[in-house]
């Protein structure tokens, strides 16, 4: 059953990084690729505001965060684009590709998460602390109720 529920969240989420891809890309005239910039982005938002939502049905963590955002998500291609970039001469695009992805992906993760409720601010409703989900990249700061938990 687990695995019908990635499934369907991959088919929504694979063709829509296709087609937002395609159509951010169509309108840059530029070496730097928007499109997968676009889709990462966005992806990390709708993990954050699952998070930050504190989702604990196992089911719709599994067709939201892993089947639905991780097709819609690449990173395979985000390293290959800016592999590219640098290959071709284009370092400086390569360089800014990986700060603002990295940047913009962890902050929309936070934007998501924070939408929904302050992350980090009340450990009480944190879904990081309920033992259904690993902190947010490691970065929430709300202290930990479960021992086991907790980051050194």
């Amino acid at each position: 059953m687990n695995w019908l529920l990635v499934a369907a969240g991959g088919m929504v989420g694979a063709p829509l990084r296709y087609l937002t891809d395609r159509a951010v890309q169509a309108r840059h005239d530029s070496v730097f690729p928007w499109g997968t910039f676009v889709v990462n982005v966005v992806g990390c938002a709708v993990l954050g505001l699952v998070t930050g939502a504190a989702v604990t049905d196992s089911h719709l963590r599994l067709l939201l965060g892993t089947g639905f955002c991780g097709a819609l998500t690449t990173y395979s291609t985000f390293s290959y684009e800016t592999l590219r970039l640098s290959e071709t001469g284009a370092a400086l695009h390569a360089a800014a590709n990986v700060v603002a992805s990295v940047a913009a992906g962890v902050g929309a993760a936070f934007a998501g998460c924070g939408s929904r409720r302050r992350c980090g601010r009340d450990g009480r409703r944190c879904g990081h602390h309920r033992g259904t989900h690993p902190r947010l990249v490691g970065l929430c700061t709300a202290p930990s109720p479960h021992p086991q938990n907790r980051i050194p």
